[in-house]
């Protein structure tokens, strides 16, 4: 089994690694161009568990969220830059603007997200509540983007 796991196939790994009483942590995001503070934001989340599962936003959902001029690398492309980090373990696309299906099949240990949030305003808070989750917040890099990135190219 590669690192690139299909949605279909995400519940029988998760099973497998809870049965070695490992702890997973979960994030999202759609890490169009990969930079400094996307490296540190999955290291850190990384640290807080054994196994790193990333949901990443399909091209699809990446419009829908970002507008027709996104992303800029597409999916597949996107999903073996984050393979290439030592902090992630699998990736796993997700077609919704929302990854709540995905966490709710995943049932993470931890959920990790950025600092922008707070518990009362992060969409996926109940799914990962409700199964007995906790969610840790990361701090930015402060000046970091891809949307900065993308801005400073024009």
């Amino acid at each position: 089994m590669g690192k690139v796991i299909e949605q279909s196939k995400i519940e029988e790994l998760v099973h497998q690694i809870k049965r070695q009483k490992k702890t997973i942590v979960a994030t999202n995001g759609c890490f169009d161009i990969l930079h400094v503070g996307h490296v540190r934001y999955l290291k850190k989340s990384k640290e807080f568990g054994d196994i790193l599962i990333v949901g990443l936003n399909s091209d699809s959902s990446v419009k829908m969220l970002k507008g027709e001029n996104r992303p800029i690398n597409n999916e597949n492309d996107r999903a073996e830059v984050l393979c290439a980090l030592n902090s992630v373990d699998y990736v796993v696309l997700f077609d919704e603007t929302s990854p709540k299906d995905l966490l709710d099949k995943i049932k993470p240990n931890i959920y990790t997200k950025g600092s922008d949030y707070t518990l009362n305003t992060l969409p996926e808070a109940d799914v990962i509540l409700k199964n007995n989750g906790w969610v840790e917040f990361i701090d930015f890099v402060e000046g970091k983007s891809t949307t900065k990135i993308i801005d400073k190219m024009k």
